[in-house]
């Protein structure tokens, strides 16, 4: 996906998450994120929203802590959410090509990195309000979902603090359905390694499928990984499930 995409899924679904808080109401459980209501999921997005929105409008070059959340509830909060999610969008929308400033993952630019991470930041937190709400959460478009994938196991579970290790090595290999898209995880007692393309020159232990959708909200822990087919080594699938929240 390119920056324009991004910042077009980053704008439409800021919008339907607010949407959905409203519907909701602060105080509805977020099933997705046991412990939270609508309120602390509009507080979270909200603040995270600020953080990026200063790296792109002001150039930081180093990392800087999120703010707090604003104390905030009912309309206030919503307003003070949605008034953040349009600073963002605007900001990496007049933001130069050539911007630079901190990141924290690898990508093709600083600007592509931001529009990516809160293009799938409020993509899942989309998700996450459209439960509270109710009903069927509107569907992940296949091309973000496979994107957002990507950057789940290329880019979060490339560092040294992914939590998904195994004293013997284990191969999970990931394939969506919908998208042809693959990637092999090879797991031992360091870092993830992900190759994209399937890295087919030997077996999986694990084999994850499914549409990008139903992989994307099964790996970001938005649904069961039961909602995907699981062939092979189970237990290879349990240790990703239980280790791998970021």
């Amino acid at each position: 996906m390119d920056i324009s995409e991004h910042l077009a899924s980053l704008s439409a679904d800021g919008r339907s998450l607010a949407s959905a808080a409203r519907q909701a109401g602060p105080d509805a459980p977020v099933p997705s994120c046991p412990g939270w209501r609508v309120r602390d999921l509009l507080g979270h997005t909200g603040a995270v929203h600020r953080w990026a929105t200063a790296f792109v409008a002001e150039g930081h070059r180093a990392f800087r802590p999120v703010d707090g959340e604003p104390g905030l509830d009912g309309d206030a909060l919503l307003d003070w959410f949605t008034e953040g999610h349009g600073r963002l969008v605007d900001a990496l929308r007049s933001a130069p090509a050539g911007l630079e400033c901190w990141t924290f993952l690898p990508a093709p630019s600083p600007l592509a990195f931001w529009a990516r991470r809160q293009a799938h930041e409020t993509a899942v937190h989309r998700v996450d309000a459209e439960s509270a709400r109710g009903g069927t959460p509107a569907p992940v478009p296949p091309r973000l979902a496979s994107d957002g994938i990507d950057e789940l196991l290329a880019g979060f579970h490339a560092r040294a603090r992914s939590r998904v290790r195994s004293a013997a090595p284990r191969t999970l290999r990931v394939e969506t359905v919908d998208t042809e898209a693959a990637w092999t995880v090879r797991l031992s007692d360091e870092p993830p390694r992900t190759v994209r393309g399937g890295d087919t020159s030997g077996p999986a232990d694990c084999t994850l499928s499914g549409t990008a959708e139903a992989l994307y909200l099964a790996l970001w822990n938005r649904a069961p990984l039961s909602s995907v087919e699981i062939s092979g080594d189970a237990g290879v699938a349990a240790l990703w499930a239980e280790n791998s929240a970021v």
